[in-house]
């Protein structure tokens, strides 16, 4: 194995490590080097005195050494994590009788221990006992009580910061996976609410037909009339069962509508803002359904991805001739009519045969307003059950 291929190996991310769990959550596993930053400060603390070769020798021997460190505790695993973070500590107490910036590898190694799975209970007493050491060989050693000070006081503060936001990153991914849960189990509902219902419809009434067609093939030469009665009737069932499946179908569609909003309400829910709904119209034609889900659809991604919202809404309003939509938030407005997604937008309620308007000042928010008739819907519907069924009594 080439030393290239090994040093790829051992800083190859863990699957717990904390730039695995950063890549999950769609950031670079490069965003925690930005925190290396704050070591210019193992450049400045000399600044206060002055600089010596020695101080020279030193950081180049053992900077490099933190760097490696740190990256490890980035992508080792939750069981190393400690090992590295405590090396970074032991680091500096192994320097401090002649190495004062090696107060920086004590606060980082501090504050990388908030990669590991600890309690705050745990971490902060932790923290503590590291603490004391610190100012314990500190005092022996004389240095200023300025840093025997600042550097416990720094290293509690930053710590609790860090070991808050890691907290609330896992509660936000715990929630996510709730959401992903709850999203599974309906769609599992609904399958198997699905299958029973079909079962339930067609199970039966198919093993009737089946009956039917086989005796009146018995009687077909003995008894053409009863015969013929058995296709008749076999025939009949056929249709009710047609109609019966239909109005199953119907009804599984008219969920597209309430599903694209609880949708909406999770996907705006995770960009803090608040979506309010108003009463879902009753018995809408299907196409209308998928057509106003879409957009929808398409209309809360904007609000999430560009709008800086904080409040939104969805509003119907019914009458026996159309059916409008409002969709509002309170975002900074603006909103450009020729992007793609606008565009798909129109182009939707336009298949409709509707039409929509856009409000959209700067900085006072977007407001869409979209009609849709409902009698041609209506008519199409009747004329296509008419032709239907012209053609099986044909």
């Amino acid at each position: 194995m080439t030393i290239h291929a090994a040093v790829r190996n051992w800083f190859t991310p863990a699957p717990d490590s904390y730039a695995a769990r950063s890549v999950r959550r769609g950031k670079s596993p490069w965003v925690d080097a930005i925190h290396l930053l704050w070591s210019i400060w193992v450049f400045i603390i000399p600044a206060f005195d002055h600089y010596t070769w020695q101080w020279g020798v030193i950081t180049l021997v053992t900077y490099p050494l933190f760097l490696a460190l740190y990256a490890k505790t980035c992508v080792a695993s939750q069981k190393q994590t400690p090992m590295y973070a405590l090396s970074m500590i032991a680091l500096c107490f192994a320097l401090m009788p002649w190495y004062a910036s090696s107060f920086c590898y004590f606060i980082y190694g501090c504050v990388m221990l908030r990669s590991c799975r600890f309690e705050l209970r745990t971490y902060m007493a932790t923290l503590a006992t590291l603490n004391l050491i610190f100012v314990g060989e500190a005092l022996l050693l004389h240095y200023p009580w300025q840093s025997v000070v600042s550097i416990p006081v720094t290293s509690f503060i930053i710590g609790i910061i860090i070991k808050a936001e890691t907290t609330t990153e896992e509660k936000d991914a715990e929630l996510r996976l709730s959401h992903d849960e709850v999203r599974r189990l309906a769609a599992t509902a609904e399958r198997e609410r699905i299958g029973r219902d079909l079962h339930d419809l067609l199970g039966h009434t198919l093993s009737l037909i089946t009956l039917k067609l086989e005796l009146s093939r018995k009687l077909f030469d003995r008894d053409s009339a009863a015969a013929k009665r058995e296709l008749e009737e076999a025939e009949r069932v056929a249709r009710h069962a047609l109609a019966e499946v239909r109005a199953a179908v119907t009804g599984i569609r008219s969920t597209d509508l309430a599903a694209e909003l609880a949708s909406a309400r999770l996907l705006l829910e995770s960009s803090a803002v608040h979506l309010d709904c108003g009463n879902l119209p009753d018995s809408l034609p299907p196409d209308v359904e998928r057509g106003l889900a879409l957009v929808i659809r398409e209309a809360t991604t904007n609000i999430h991805r560009h709008a800086e919202a904080s409040e939104a809404s969805v509003r119907f309003t019914r009458t026996a001739e159309k059916l409008d939509m409002q969709i509002c938030d309170n975002g900074r407005g603006g909103l450009a009519t020729h992007g793609n997604g606008v565009n798909g937008m129109h182009e939707r309620v336009r298949a409709l045969g509707g039409n929509m308007q856009i409000d959209s000042p700067p900085r006072r928010g977007t407001r869409l307003l979209i009609s849709v008739p409902l009698r041609a819907h209506r008519h199409i519907e009747h004329v296509a059950g008419d032709s239907e069924s012209l053609r099986g009594a044909a």
